[in-house]
């Protein structure tokens, strides 16, 4: 029980190897580069926004409309985990509320996360927390979301072009000249 928990905050090999499986994950979708880049950078500017538990919906509807990859998509949320989640979180509540207020965004009055949470009042969550996030999240998931989109993009071709060249090699190897006999 207490390894499954584990696992799900600490990978139980380690985050390069977790961070290769999904790179190969990504990689090896057979749609088209720019359907794969634009699928993984959907996710990515998904996870930059506050409705957690709706992150593979966003992307799914995003990668939609850029014509990505719906799988891309999916794991491009991965971004979004809790290791990387404080930061984010950090950084689109201080961008937004800077965007919002104009000013530096300085400290958040003291919520009781408790009472919001036990009774899920979202109203409450709005101003102080959602909001300032959402508006935050856009352009920090829109620029992420782009870095991720040329990363994926160069990756995915440069790997097609290498199997491509692979296959053809081998190919040409099995097959016997027909010359000879």
């Amino acid at each position: 029980m207490w390894s499954k928990v584990r696992g799900l905050f600490w990978p139980t090999r380690s985050f390069r190897r977790s961070a290769r499986y999904f790179t190969k994950r990504i990689l090896r979708l057979t749609a088209a580069p720019h359907a794969v880049a634009a699928g993984v950078a959907a996710g990515v500017f998904a996870s930059f926004l506050p409705f957690v538990g709706f992150h593979f919906i966003i992307a799914a509807t995003v990668a939609l409309f850029i014509r990505g990859n719906l799988a891309a998509s999916a794991l491009g949320t991965a971004i979004g985990n809790p290791i990387t989640f404080p930061f984010i979180w950090a950084a689109t509540l201080a961008v937004g509320r800077l965007i919002l207020d104009g000013r530096n965004p300085g400290s958040l009055a003291p919520l009781h996360f408790g009472d919001l949470l036990r009774t899920v009042d979202v109203v409450h969550l709005w101003e102080p927390l959602l909001k300032p996030m959402t508006v935050g999240g856009v352009p920090l998931g829109i620029f992420f979301g782009l870095i991720f989109y040329g990363t994926t993009l160069w990756a995915t071709t440069t790997f097609h072009k290498r199997r491509r060249l692979r296959l053809a090699e081998s190919t040409r190897a099995v097959r016997p000249h027909r010359g000879h006999r």
